[in-house]
């Protein structure tokens, strides 16, 4: 299966902890960072997850927020440092190539939030991005 989103991340489950509908589960990247999918029991159940499953996490690049720090007191759980190797600036959108231990990532911003943030290449960013938005799939 081809996917358009850009952003995937092998890794491989450390933990699943079940809800009534909702489960979390922690992954471990494959460049050390730990990242939580926020996804359905049912999901859970349908991929077989439990500690040791190979994964890919996805993230559509609409979904990364990028900070020039660490940020507390934010409920965005998955803050994975890096720096920008690529910045493409548009009319209203800008792309950011961010690299990661794990890789690369893609995060489409607005071109008033590049500017902003003053990103260039070679800028040290944190891409955050909220449990809720990951999803894991399994080969």
């Amino acid at each position: 299966m081809t996917l358009s989103i850009r952003n995937q991340l092998p890794g491989t489950v450390v933990e699943v902890r079940p809800g009534n509908v909702m489960a979390t589960v922690a992954v471990r990247l494959t460049g050390g960072q730990h990242l939580t999918a926020a996804i359905t029991r049912e999901a859970v159940e349908e991929l077989g997850l439990v500690p040791g499953t190979s994964v890919k996490a996805l993230v559509k690049s609409t979904e990364v927020a990028l900070s020039t720090a660490r940020v507390e007191g934010l409920s965005i759980r998955n803050q994975l440092p890096g720096t920008v190797t690529r910045f493409v600036l548009g009319e209203a959108m800008a792309t950011v190539g961010v690299s990661v231990a794990e890789g690369e990532l893609t995060a489409a911003i607005t071109k008033d939030a590049a500017g902003d943030l003053g990103l260039f290449v070679g800028s040290d960013v944190i891409a955050l991005i909220k449990s809720t938005e990951v999803s894991l799939a399994t080969s």
